[in-house]
């Protein structure tokens, strides 16, 4: 094949690990020059968040965009505290289970009949719409396309509460064998910050 494979891609990168409050942290620095940082949790391995770089048009680095996990910056609470309303507009992350991908959508009142989500396979994405026209979300599942894997219905569940609606897609079993064999090499990159003892209990 021509193009490496994703978890190609991922053993070429160079990467640096480090742990720290509880969590594993690894920095992924890619040929093409992007940066990918994820953080797993050290006890169940789960991934905690995922975010982007990429270099800017003047080659300097630009801003981080998350993937997985938690949208709000320094920058996004500061701004919040300045536009006092965006506080009850719905917020939309990705929350991944160590079987599935996530999304939450906080703000969202409305009772779970009202909510529908579908696959748009030509698309390569999902979709939430509602009944009262109040809510209409696109979002893709970058994972798959990244494995150039298709986007099966039958994944795709969701259910509703607390004012949150909760978007569950189960992960194919390619994703859950690859991303296995990652952890198993992620583990064997010594923590910048640790100590040859903490390593071998992992």
């Amino acid at each position: 094949m021509a193009v490496p494979s994703w978890l190609e891609r991922l053993r070429a990168a160079n990467k640096t690990a480090l742990v720290q409050d509880g969590k594993r942290k690894i920095h992924y620095l890619f040929e093409d020059g992007k940066e990918m940082a994820e953080e797993y949790d050290v006890k169940t391995g789960q991934l905690v968040s995922r975010r982007w770089r990429e270099k800017n048009t003047f080659g300097g680095s630009g801003k981080w965009q998350v993937e997985v996990g938690e949208p709000t910056s320094l920058l996004g609470a500061l701004e919040s505290e300045l536009i006092k309303e965006s506080s009850s507009n719905p917020v939309f992350m990705r929350k991944d289970t160590l079987s599935s991908f996530q999304w939450r959508i906080r703000n969202l009142p409305y009772p779970k009949e009202v909510y529908s989500v579908s696959v748009e396979k030509e698309q390569r994405c999902c979709v939430i719409r509602t009944t009262n026209k109040k809510y209409y979300k696109k979002f893709s599942i970058p994972d798959l396309d990244r494995y150039q894997l298709p986007l099966d219905a039958a994944a795709l569940s969701f259910t509703h509460a607390n004012n949150t609606l909760i978007i569950t897609y189960q992960k194919p079993k390619e994703i859950l064998a690859a991303e296995e064999q990652l952890q198993k090499e992620l583990k064997k990159i010594k923590a910048a910050n640790n100590g040859d003892g903490d390593c071998k209990t992992q």
